[in-house]
């Protein structure tokens, strides 16, 4: 049976590594752990160079980014709204959300938000090669993710068949169920 212990790392596609890890590491502090670079692809043995750097997101988390100077250049699926895809970093208080949002606009980064999700807080923004980041924290109790976890299943369920936002956790915008 496979026993997962963690994301080793996440991976994404960047327009320049260097400028990429400058962004991460003087917009949201992250170390530089490793880079790696080679002429052909470990797996595939194509020639195509790359440059592949590593970051580090906290708690053991990895980002990572390729930048691959012979593909042609970087796009997004065009049929999926760019608010959907997106990496987004736990913090630990409303309170740091807050001064993280007045420290990335003093460096000069547009900033939306705080948004309201009802469990979580949240703040956006977006990366040199245009990849949404979000900053959240956790603003749910323990009955309130107990509750949705328990509402999954049948939520996914519902949505499967109707394709319509089910209410099993409406509450969660309400604030009627603390």
């Amino acid at each position: 049976m496979i026993q997962l212990q963690q994301i080793h790392h996440v991976a994404y596609r960047c327009n320049d590594a260097k400028e990429t890890v400058e962004f991460y590491q003087r917009v949201l502090n992250m170390e530089f752990l490793v880079a790696i670079a080679e002429d052909k692809v470990p797996s595939t043995k194509e020639p195509d160079p790359y440059m592949h750097v590593f970051l580090d997101a906290g708690n053991g988390n990895i980002l990572a980014f390729f930048e691959l100077p012979n593909s042609p250049d970087m796009g997004r699926d065009p049929n999926t709204p760019i608010w959907c895809q997106h990496i987004a970093f736990q913090l630990t208080s409303e309170q740091a959300l807050l001064e993280a949002k007045s420290e990335l606009e003093d460096k000069g980064v547009e900033v939306l938000g705080p948004v309201d999700h009802g469990i979580i807080r949240s703040i956006y923004f977006f990366d040199p090669n245009g990849h949404r980041l979000e900053l959240t924290c956790l603003t749910g109790t323990e009955k309130q993710l107990g509750e949705l976890k328990r509402v999954a299943p049948m939520m996914l369920e519902e949505w499967s068949v109707t394709k319509k936002a089910p209410q099993l956790a409406a509450w969660l915008h309400q604030k009627e169920f603390s």
